[in-house]
Order: C-alpha cells, then sequence, then structure tokens
C-alpha cells in the first residue's frame, strides 16, 4: 500500500534499501520474509514528537529510547522531534544538545525541528548553515506560553521571511498566549483550579484568531507555513480560507482530537490531569470536522505530539493549579492503529489516505521523500507488516513506552503492526522487539519543495 496504489508484489532488500519490485521475483537471498494476509505499508513518518524534553520543572517520562521502541510498535520508523532553544544561547548548542540526548539511544531514524524564540542578527548569521549543513529545514516558533516558549508577531514575521529565502518550512503553534494568560491568571484568582479549567482558559476561537494571524503573516510574506496539533473548526476553517487563496498552509491534527473530548478533563480524583495537553481537548463536535478536513485534504497529516508525563509524579505536580500541570501525553505507540481503525476500518478515509497522513505527507513537507515515506526502488527499506483484522486493547499494561498511564486505556482498535523493519532490519519481529538503541541515524533533510535524493538503480536479477 502506498498513497496512490494498491498492489500485489514481492519486495527486494539490500544494502537497507528496496532494490525491486515485481511479481515472483526470481532473486537469490539470503532469507524470505513471509507477509501472506497482511499489508505491506511503508514506515510512518511521526513529524511530532517531544522525547527527553524538559516542561514545567520537570522532563518528559520517555526519552529517545523508549520512546522510538513505542513508536515502531505501533508502525512509526521515522520520527522529528521538537529542538529546544535557549535565548541568547547559539542555535548549534541546542542541536548540539539533541543529538546528545538521541545518537545512543533511537532504535529508528530521527530528525529534528528547531525552535525560534527570539531572531535577531546572530539568529539570522546562523540559520543558513543549520539549514544547508545540519539539514535542519523547519524551524518551530510558538505563539502560546508566555513568558516560556512564547515569541513574539515580530519573531514570527521575520522567521516566515527567512525561511522563504532559505528554503525552510516554519511551523506554529497557534494558540494567542496573551488570552491564554489573561484567562488563566483570572480563572485561579476565582479558586477555579481544576484540570477542565485547562480547556476552559485556552477556547476554540483563541486558536482559530492565532491560526488566521500566523496565516496572514504567511500570505503577506509569500512564505510557507505548517500549523501543528490542529484541534477545532474554528482553526480548520482559517486553514482552509487561506489554502483557497493559494497560500501555502498546511496543517496537522493528532489522533487525541479524532477521538477523545472535553469530558475527559472533567473526571474525577484528579484523574483529567491526564489529558491536560495544549491545545486542549474540544466539544466532541469537533472531531467530525477533522476527520472530514483529512478526508478533503484541508489537513494532510497526522502528528502524534508525544510528551508523555507520569500521572504520578509529574502530572500531580498540578493538584491545586491545573497551570502546573505538564501538558502533554503519551501518543507515538497508537497513532497508526488509531487512525487505521477508526478511519479507514469505518470508512472516513481511504487506505490510501491513511499512507499519506501517516507516512508519505509528512516525508514530502519536511524533506525526507522519497527516502523515506514511500515504497519504491531506491527508497529505504522501512516496511510495516500490518494485520488489519486483528483486534486488541489499548492500555498501559500492553504498551511499550516508560510512562505510567495510556490517553486510549480501554479503546477497541481493529489492525495491528505485527513487524516492523527499519533500513531492511527489524526492529519488531511478531510483535517482539528486536532492535536496538542506537541504530536509529540522524537524517539530513532537503530544503523545503525538494526531495532527499536516494540511489534508485535496481538490481537486476542473475
Amino acid at each position: 500500500m502506498t498513497a496512490t496504489d494498491t498492489y500485489q508484489a514481492d519486495l527486494f532488500i539490500e544494502n537497507e534499501k528496496i532494490m525491486a519490485i515485481g511479481q515472483k521475483l526470481d532473486i537469490k537471498v539470503d532469507e524470505v520474509i513471509d507477509a501472506t494476509g497482511a499489508y505491506i505499508f511503508p514506515g510512518g513518518v511521526d513529524p511530532h514528537t517531544h522525547l527527553d524534553m524538559p516542561f514545567g520543572g520537570t522532563v518528559t517520562k520517555d526519552d529517545f529510547e523508549t520512546g522510538t521502541i513505542g513508536a515502531a510498535f505501533g508502525g512509526t520508523t521515522t520520527i522529528i522531534d521538537f529542538c529546544l532553544t535557549n535565548k541568547g544561547e547559539p542555535l548549534k548548542k541546542a542541536i548540539k544538545t539533541w543529538h546528545d540526548k538521541s545518537e545512543d539511544k533511537a532504535v529508528i531514524d530521527y530528525s529534528f525541528h528547531l525552535m525560534i524564540g527570539v531572531i535577531n542578527d546572530e539568529v539570522l548569521q546562523e540559520l543558513p548553515s543549520v539549514i544547508d549543513t545540519e539539514g535542519i529545514t523547519s524551524l518551530k516558533v510558538f505563539m502560546a506560553y508566555k513568558n516560556v516558549f512564547q515569541a513574539d508577531d515580530g519573531t514570527l514575521y521575520r522567521t516566515l521571511e527567512a525561511a522563504k529565502e532559505l528554503g525552510a518550512l516554519v511551523m506554529v503553534h497557534a494558540e494567542n498566549g496573551d488570552v491564554i494568560d489573561y484567562l488563566t491568571t483570572k480563572a485561579l484568582a476565582e479558586g477555579k483550579t481544576d484540570p477542565v479549567y485547562h480547556a476552559l482558559t485556552r477556547p476554540p476561537e483563541i486558536e482559530g484568531e492565532a491560526t488566521g494571524r500566523a496565516a496572514k503573516l504567511t500570505e503577506l510574506t509569500n512564505s510557507q507555513l505548517y500549523v501543528v496539533h490542529v484541534s477545532c473548526q474554528d482553526a480548520v476553517e482559517k486553514i482552509a480560507e487561506a489554502r483557497s487563496k493559494g497560500v501555502d498552509v498546511w496543517g496537522e491534527t493528532c489522533p487525541q482530537y479524532l477521538v477523545l473530548d472535553k469530558t475527559y478533563l472533567e473526571k474525577p480524583n484528579f484523574e483529567g490531569a491526564k489529558y491536560v495537553w495544549s491545545p486542549p481537548l474540544r466539544d466532541k463536535r469537533h472531531q467530525e470536522v477533522l476527520w472530514n478536513a483529512l478526508k478533503s485534504g484541508a489537513l494532510q497529516t497526522l502528528g502524534s505530539d508525544q510528551c508523555s508525563f507520569d500521572f504520578v509524579g509529574q502530572k500531580s505536580l498540578g493538584k491545586g493549579d491545573f497551570t502546573k500541570i505538564p501538558n502533554g501525553g503519551p501518543i507515538i505507540e497508537d497513532r497508526m492503529s488509531i487512525l487505521f481503525s477508526e478511519g479507514v476500518k469505518k470508512d472516513r478515509i481511504t487506505i490510501n489516505q491513511f499512507v499519506d497522513i501517516t507516512s508519505t505527507r509528512a516525508a514530502k513537507l519536511f524533506g525526507l521523500f522519497p527516502k523515506k515515506g514511500t515504497i519504491a526502488v531506491g527508497s529505504d527499506a522501512d516496511l510495516v507488516i500490518f494485520d488489519p483484522s486483528v483486534e486488541r486493547i489499548i492500555s498501559a499494561k500492553t504498551h511499550h513506552l516508560a510512562v505510567d498511564y495510556n490517553a486510549f486505556e480501554g479503546m477497541k482498535v481493529t489492525g495491528e503492526p505485527i513487524s516492523v523493519l527499519s533500513r531492511g532490519k527489524f526492529v519488531v519481529r511478531d510483535k517482539t522487539f528486536v532492535g536496538k538503541a542506537g541504530n536509529g541515524q540522524f537524517i539530513k533533510r532537503a530544503k523545503y519543495g525538494q526531495k532527499l535524493s536516494v540511489n534508485q538503480e535496481m538490481r537486476v536479477p542473475l
């Protein structure tokens, strides 16, 4: 299965790559993998993860080892993580920090997005080498988290300008941080401290407003924009409006917004804290809007926004003050299964759309295609052997992440990865981990709109 084709064939893998595709290939090989009765998907590309990330006085529970193991069990073979920067420090210092976190731990391939918190002459001088030499070709600007990550509109505008010139894709967390700061301060002053107020102080209108503002600045600079974790109708409409005018804007949603809603934040005994992330979960009516947007192409990708914190000892930091609950959840392992079960099996999207949404489109947008994101001669042999009929119950008891809860606990899904190969080697084989920490490689990516070159010389069968 690819984003465009469905066919039956043999794949010949050699030197980490797909070297031939054909019917009943007659090639002498070391091993034959029988995938009869299963689908073969390109390995998933998750464009949105936060592993080993400091936030709110703590650090995410899953690092590049446990996080990428969970990703592999879920069918993801490439992640792009967010490299956070500190104002006043060189960008390359932050990049080195993220390399140090990942290079001996990742079990699958990975790359980085780079956060831009401030833009000045020093940053502008560094950006060309970040993009051309480091191969980090996407830049993240936060419009929220006032006094922590939030950048002003001038920073976003100048980042869009620089990205246009240098060939990078700008990503935004689109919420109005100034309004959120006011609403959260007001709620706490009124004694409203429970987890549900995380959602009530971040209404969908301010996500829509920030999305529209970012799209307008993109139009003004004639640049390119990717809106992460779209959660509501308000933001979908702003993206669709901009795209209808020819503005180069793309949108990502996440599985949590497709199947969970605001009522989860209302769970008693502080259980709602498990579902605190930003943007927050919305009223259930937004779910069908998001599904329709994936089907129509108004939204194009599915990221996990993986950002896990233990319920006990980390989420509990916010008891009595919802603003101190670390934002994020464990999503990476179930991203593809949920989209297949709720999307393909329920006829919301086609199976080829599933491949595009979970793998191909992100690979194209972020300069990984055709090395990643497809099944083609010359592409990396990142493959998922997927049983479309098996049913399972999602649970923290059986997931492979380090975190102590699962956001989708008790949910029944149909379809599961059985075996997963990264560059032609098994990471997961018959539902058993056989990979190794450090086997994942950092991928230097092509510039926006360009392809990552691969060797497409087909080996001729002897």
